[in-house]
């Protein structure tokens, strides 16, 4: 069966043509459809001295013409009708309809007295059920009395509860929905007839009581544990572009905390392309928790990093792709400057004769912070002749280091420090032409030139846990762009 096309050309049911008679269309529907952009009272606020607004206005004048025109005259006066005054039985039906305030000596209405019907009661009565919420606040059993439930209700139900869910499961502020029924007697506390909470993010419990006692139900809740992923361009600002594209600020934080132990983050160009995994659970209700980061990666770059946790011996640790971790235990810089003098013989600036120089120099600002090399104990913190404020560092073993010329000393002897800890700041004290810090390196209690020593440790995967690593990058590269992100967040 055919059916006629919209252009009135077809078959219908028998071949016959049928054509529908147009219906009559009247002078507004012809008048729109010939100008569909007329306005008859366009905006006067706009589009000011075009010919749309002088119609306009002209369309105004002639309205308030047409109206003084029709009008009947400002002098002639308009009259209206005011009823008359209610009396007798019409006064006393309206008062019986009227309500008035009963500050105001209401006396209104149809006063009629008690039935037979009408019984007093010897009791205020109660709600048959009352629905309350509550807090857990970190003992179920005090808060469900705190609540006004019965202690032995309260007792059975931190009963069923603690079989259920592990005591550590409930978090401090999870809402617990409470409905008491009615009691016998106003001296004892109402009886619980339903409690439901979120015991878990994946499992929510349900008391009721089923024939006069209280059971427990327990229902799991559906969770879809798909990473998110997020990417984008770096542009102008990294954080900013993340947040721009969905990633949420604590991951965006662990992101770049991450990527800085393996490039300078700074160095990043803008037309690099960050790629952000966050591991991910979403409730069935609708909930969301956001988990730890799970991949951080760079790419569309010369810098182009590939980087992901793998736990080994109860130890997590950030790897490459290709199974190398990061370094450890290396000496850090002691300041952020220039090397201006080495070590070895040199003629001495200020004593003017040759002389061993122990040590390098590194120039900078007075007053720059000076960190601690690696971990160790302070052994020497204070003057010491030709090298002014003077800390020296035991760091277990072999090695020890100096620090001379400084201007402030931040740490005292016996302290144990960590690596990149501030512990002084650069100055100009003892036998010193300007700002610098000079660094010792000891060996066995011996000077040695600290640019020739490298304590550098790189982590390397090998063998079966070379391959589970790699199987698990490939599986978080194998994770879509998750919903709400961007590929190319724009800054």
């Amino acid at each position: 069966m055919y059916l006629r096309s919209d252009h009135g050309e077809g078959l219908a049911g028998g071949g016959a043509s049928a054509r529908a008679k147009a219906p009559a269309r009247g002078f507004v529907a012809r008048f729109n459809e010939r100008f569909p952009d007329f306005e008859f009272a366009p905006d006067l606020g706009s589009r000011i001295g075009s010919l749309t607004w002088y119609r306009g206005a002209a369309t105004c004048v002639g309205l308030i013409a047409a109206a003084l025109v029709l009008a009947p005259g400002f002098e002639n006066p308009i009259y209206g009708e005011v009823p008359a005054p209610l009396a007798g039985a019409e006064w006393d039906a309206s008062q019986a309809q009227a309500i008035k305030p009963i500050g105001m000596g209401s006396a209104t209405g149809v006063h009629v007295a008690a039935t037979s019907l009408v019984t007093p009661l010897t009791d205020t009565p109660e709600r048959p059920l009352v629905e309350l919420d509550t807090k857990y606040t970190g003992s179920l059993l005090g808060s469900l009395l705190r609540s006004g439930v019965g202690k032995t209700d309260a007792n059975l139900v931190d009963q069923l509860v603690t079989k259920a869910v592990a005591s550590g499961d409930l978090q401090p502020g999870t809402m617990l929905d409470l409905t008491l029924g009615r009691r016998v007697d106003k001296s004892q506390p109402r009886p619980l007839e339903k409690l439901a909470m979120r015991a878990r993010f994946d499992l929510k419990l349900e008391v009721a009581r089923n024939g006069g006692a209280l059971s427990l139900k327990q229902i799991p809740i559906a969770i879809d544990r798909t990473p998110l992923r997020i990417q984008g361009t770096i542009g102008s600002s990294l954080y900013r572009a993340a947040r721009a594209a969905g990633a949420p600020a604590k991951a965006v934080e662990s992101y770049i905390k991450t990527l800085a132990t393996r490039t300078a983050v700074s160095r990043l160009g803008s037309d690099c392309k960050f790629d952000i995994i966050v591991g991910q659970a979403r409730a069935e209700t609708g909930e969301v928790q956001m988990g730890n980061l799970m991949y951080a990666g760079v790419t569309g770059c010369a810098n182009k990093v590939q980087l992901a946790p793998f736990e080994q011996g109860g130890k997590t640790s950030w790897f490459d792709g290709g199974g190398k971790g990061g370094s450890t235990g290396s000496m850090a810089m002691p300041a952020n400057g220039r090397f201006s003098s080495g070590f070895g013989m040199r003629r001495h600036p200020i004593l003017g004769y040759v002389r061993m120089h122990k040590g390098i120099d590194i120039a900078a600002p007075w007053g720059s912070p000076v960190f601690a090399a690696s971990d160790g104990v302070v052994q020497t913190a204070g003057r010491a002749s030709g090298y002014g404020n003077l800390i020296r560092i035991n760091h277990g073993g072999i090695y020890g280091t100096g620090y001379g010329h400084l201007s402030r000393i931040y740490v005292r002897v016996g302290e144990r420090v960590r690596r990149g800890q501030r512990i002084g700041a650069v100055g100009n004290e003892g036998l010193s032409t300007g700002p610098h810090l000079h660094y010792e390196l000891y060996k066995n209690g011996v000077a040695v030139n600290p640019r020739s020593v490298s304590f550098t440790s790189t982590q390397q995967l090998t063998g079966g846990d070379l391959g589970e690593f790699k199987a698990q990058l490939n599986r978080l590269l194998a994770v879509p762009v998750g919903h709400g992100a961007v590929k190319d967040a724009e800054d």
